[in-house]
């Protein structure tokens, strides 16, 4: 037994080794981009791409994200409904409070606002991964141009603020429209710096924004499912106001 224990052994720590030569190897220095002009006409070019204008005047929004994590979004009362598993957390995006049931039963104190504290981490994360083009004239950022290959820069996006990891660093690549087609990451939940991802499976919401559903990261793919968005209840599938608990204490 004692023999099977250590070739266990030997191979979990071969593999260890080998995730950290990987990781060495991988990763990336974040590089020196060249703020200026010419990066804000690249920014407003890949939100024209994605239709940013109308992004902005779509009121609802619903997705699932992989994890379980599902979402109603009201993006005008900044209200966000999130589900997994058994919990059910309603909050508002400005300010975070809101109410939480796990089991059917609303939770208090310490409980809900664990529950409210998670569902805004997710949030912040998936709704990222769902619009993140959008966000790039966000409070807190700054753009540059990085040269990637003789006439293709690349949009280098930095964040100082926001979410829940402020400090984490994307460069987009585009196509000739401005629409993306893969970014990398420097983001502090990664050990690697410069980790690619894809940007496709791109659809259309009712109100004309673009959204891309599918990101292949290496051997691994994150999508997005279930996507609709519009003006009326009715474009997410709903008959009638989930927040309707929610607006009673207003």
């Amino acid at each position: 037994m004692w023999k099977i224990l250590k070739w266990i052994g030997i191979t979990l720590g071969g593999l260890l080794a080998l995730a950290i030569a990987a990781a060495f190897f991988i990763n990336e220095p974040l590089p020196e981009g060249r703020p200026g002009p010419e990066a804000d006409q690249l920014a407003r070019e890949m939100l024209a791409a994605v239709n940013k204008e109308a992004w902005d005047s779509t009121r609802y929004v619903r997705w699932s994200f992989p994890g379980g994590h599902h979402y109603v979004w009201d993006k005008f009362r900044q209200r966000v409904q999130v589900e997994w598993g058994d919990v059910r957390v309603q909050l508002h995006t400005g300010t975070q409070a809101g109410r939480a049931w796990k089991g059917g039963e609303e939770q208090e104190g310490a409980a809900a606002e664990k529950l409210l504290a998670k569902a805004w981490g997710f949030f912040c994360n998936d709704s990222f991964w769902l619009n993140a083009p959008a966000k790039a004239f966000d409070p807190g950022t700054t753009r540059s141009l990085v040269d990637l290959a003789p006439g293709r820069p690349g949009l280098l996006v930095r964040y100082s603020s926001g979410g829940v990891t402020p400090g984490d660093a994307y460069l987009w690549m585009l196509d000739e429209g401005g629409l993306p087609l893969s970014w990398k990451m420097w983001v502090s939940i990664l050990p690697v710096g410069g980790l690619e991802a894809s940007w496709e499976g791109w659809v259309t919401l009712e109100t004309g924004a673009r959204l891309a559903t599918r990101h292949r990261v290496g051997i691994f793919t994150v999508e997005t499912t279930d996507v609709s968005g519009g003006n009326r209840l009715q474009d997410i599938g709903l008959d009638r106001d989930p927040f309707r608990l929610m607006d009673s204490e207003d």
